[in-house]
């Protein structure tokens, strides 16, 4: 393989974007993995109270993830994020007004490797979230299993992450005064075993766990579609059925995350390595679907629903497709 190296007279702004996506890639990579071990290992100095101390407070804040966590402002609004956005660049597009007295849910599509676009539109105040929609609160899912990791669990409250359980999601649907939103990656880390440029099949023919979410709190559904969160990385070819899908399903299964095998670009050059491509990501926001709260819905109800979702979806997909170079012969695909 011939490597491209990066020219020496990129612009310093250049460079500290992809500083700023380099910390981000690490972040998801490797920060909850340093943070056990700073944890472990400061038992074992004579900084051991730093530890002992936190775990002290982590049991008296064990709940707080589960009751909408605790974000501070002044990491969402870090110039770092707004690097971030401009390396790309991503942009939060807004179709139409949401009504700050209500709650929302917002199903997130396509899950892409990384969630570049999730991130960074819902998780920090780079592409202007609070302005774009005055008055609302995002709240974005994780897997619960990243918040039981010392040290790291605060860095992703600070950003307005919380766990994707039922209990965490009906809490803040049903938290008084509206005004809050809960986003979804509907697909979740299986789909993206299917993240890849030219990518436009999304795992939700058999989701339906937001939809009966929405029905039991009465909560607006909202299609959300990012076009180009898969095109900003590659992955090796793991056709289904193949040894290594078969792998990567059943890891996914034992352990809750899935294993892309992704590559891109690199630090000072452009043949290989992890860091993400400079490809436009547009975040549209579709229009809210109404639903009429029902404690205990019929597999019916659900089903209805959860057609008109996919339809709405499909819907934004396709009036939106032509303006972010989509091709006018792609659809969406579900399984």
């Amino acid at each position: 393989m011939k490597i491209e190296f990066a020219p020496r007279s990129i612009p310093f702004e250049r460079r500290l974007q992809t500083a700023s996506v380099l910390q981000w890639v690490f972040s998801f990579l490797g920060l909850a993995q340093c943070c056990i071990v700073i944890f472990v290992g400061l038992l074992f100095t004579r900084f051991w109270l730093i530890s002992a101390l936190y775990a002290a407070w982590w049991a008296y804040d064990w709940e707080t993830p589960n009751r909408g966590g605790r974000r501070v402002q002044c990491i969402r609004n870090c110039i770092v994020w707004r690097y971030m956005k401009d390396y790309f660049p991503i942009t939060l597009v807004k179709t139409v007004e949401l009504d700050p007295a209500k709650n929302y849910i917002f199903g997130f599509h396509p899950h892409g490797i990384l969630v570049a676009g999730a991130f960074l539109n819902f998780c920090t105040e780079a592409t202007g979230f609070s302005k774009i929609f005055p008055g609302l609160t995002p709240y974005m899912m994780m897997l619960n299993v990243w918040f039981r990791v010392p040290f790291f669990r605060d860095y992703l409250m600070s950003g307005g992450l919380i766990p994707s359980d039922k209990e965490t999601a009906s809490y803040i649907l049903r938290k008084p005064g509206g005004g809050n939103v809960l986003i979804i990656a509907v697909g979740g880390a299986q789909e993206a075993l299917d993240a890849r440029p030219g990518a436009f099949t999304l795992l939700l023919a058999n989701r339906k766990g937001f939809v009966r979410l929405a029905i039991k709190n009465g909560t607006p559904l909202v299609p959300v579609f990012s076009f180009g969160e898969n095109e900003v990385f590659d992955q090796v070819e793991n056709p289904k059925g193949g040894w290594l899908r078969r792998m990567q399903d059943r890891l996914q299964k034992i352990m809750g995350i899935s294993l892309p095998l992704f590559h891109a670009r690199g630090i000072f050059q452009y043949s290989i390595g992890f860091i993400p491509y400079r490809r436009p990501i547009y975040t549209v926001v579709g229009k809210p679907i109404n639903v009429e709260k029902n404690n205990n819905p019929s597999d019916e109800e659900v089903d209805t629903l959860h057609k008109k979702y996919v339809e709405e979806l499909c819907k934004l997909f396709e009036e939106h497709k032509l303006k972010y170079n989509v091709p006018e012969d792609k659809h969406l695909s579900f399984i």
